[in-house]
Protein backbone atom coordinates (compact mmCIF):
# COMPACT_ATOMS: atom_id res chain seq x y z
CA UNK A 1 0.00 0.00 0.00
CA UNK A 2 1.84 3.14 -1.20
CA UNK A 3 2.41 5.73 1.21
CA UNK A 4 0.39 3.83 3.64
CA UNK A 5 -2.80 6.18 2.92
CA UNK A 6 -5.49 4.01 2.52
CA UNK A 7 -7.08 5.02 5.85
CA UNK A 8 -6.77 8.47 4.74
CA UNK A 9 -8.61 7.87 1.20
CA UNK A 10 -11.20 6.37 3.13
CA UNK A 11 -11.88 9.13 5.64
CA UNK A 12 -11.88 10.81 2.74
CA UNK A 13 -14.42 9.12 0.66
CA UNK A 14 -16.62 7.72 2.76
CA UNK A 15 -20.27 8.27 2.44
CA UNK A 16 -19.63 10.69 -0.58
CA UNK A 17 -20.83 10.15 -4.12
CA UNK A 18 -17.86 10.54 -6.60
CA UNK A 19 -18.79 13.43 -9.27
CA UNK A 20 -16.95 14.65 -12.66
CA UNK A 21 -18.01 17.85 -11.18
CA UNK A 22 -14.29 19.95 -11.34
CA UNK A 23 -14.46 20.31 -6.84
CA UNK A 24 -16.39 18.31 -4.82
CA UNK A 25 -18.98 19.31 -1.96
CA UNK A 26 -19.45 17.89 1.48
CA UNK A 27 -21.47 14.96 0.17
CA UNK A 28 -19.15 14.46 -3.06
CA UNK A 29 -15.65 14.07 -4.18
CA UNK A 30 -14.32 15.51 -7.60
CA UNK A 31 -12.92 12.09 -9.64
CA UNK A 32 -10.40 14.11 -11.32
CA UNK A 33 -8.86 14.42 -7.53
CA UNK A 34 -8.78 10.49 -7.05
CA UNK A 35 -4.80 9.19 -7.70
CA UNK A 36 -4.05 9.03 -11.33
CA UNK A 37 -4.16 5.28 -10.64
CA UNK A 38 -7.33 3.78 -9.53
CA UNK A 39 -10.74 2.32 -10.60
CA UNK A 40 -14.14 2.36 -9.20
CA UNK A 41 -16.00 -0.49 -8.43
CA UNK A 42 -19.88 -0.75 -8.50
CA UNK A 43 -22.12 -3.55 -7.00
CA UNK A 44 -22.10 -6.28 -9.89
CA UNK A 45 -19.10 -4.77 -12.04
CA UNK A 46 -17.26 -6.60 -13.72
CA UNK A 47 -13.29 -6.17 -12.36
CA UNK A 48 -10.23 -8.07 -13.41
CA UNK A 49 -7.86 -9.94 -10.94
CA UNK A 50 -4.56 -8.01 -11.72
CA UNK A 51 -3.00 -6.73 -8.56
CA UNK A 52 -1.66 -2.87 -9.19
CA UNK A 53 0.02 -2.03 -5.58
CA UNK A 54 -0.43 1.84 -6.55
CA UNK A 55 -4.12 1.47 -7.91
CA UNK A 56 -6.60 2.41 -5.04
CA UNK A 57 -10.29 1.00 -5.77
CA UNK A 58 -12.90 2.56 -5.00
CA UNK A 59 -16.17 0.16 -3.93
CA UNK A 60 -19.68 1.79 -4.35
CA UNK A 61 -22.58 0.58 -2.57
CA UNK A 62 -26.33 0.38 -4.50
CA UNK A 63 -26.51 4.26 -4.45
CA UNK A 64 -23.17 5.49 -5.75
CA UNK A 65 -21.73 5.89 -2.40
CA UNK A 66 -18.35 4.83 -1.45
CA UNK A 67 -18.91 2.37 1.11
CA UNK A 68 -14.67 1.12 0.96
CA UNK A 69 -11.35 1.58 -0.33
CA UNK A 70 -8.42 -0.36 -0.83
CA UNK A 71 -4.94 -0.59 -3.15
CA UNK A 72 -4.52 -3.84 -5.30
Amino acid sequence: MPGGDQGDWLNKLAGKKITTEAVGGVDSFAKQDLPQSHRICKPGDAMTMDYKSDRLNVYLDENGTVRDVNYG
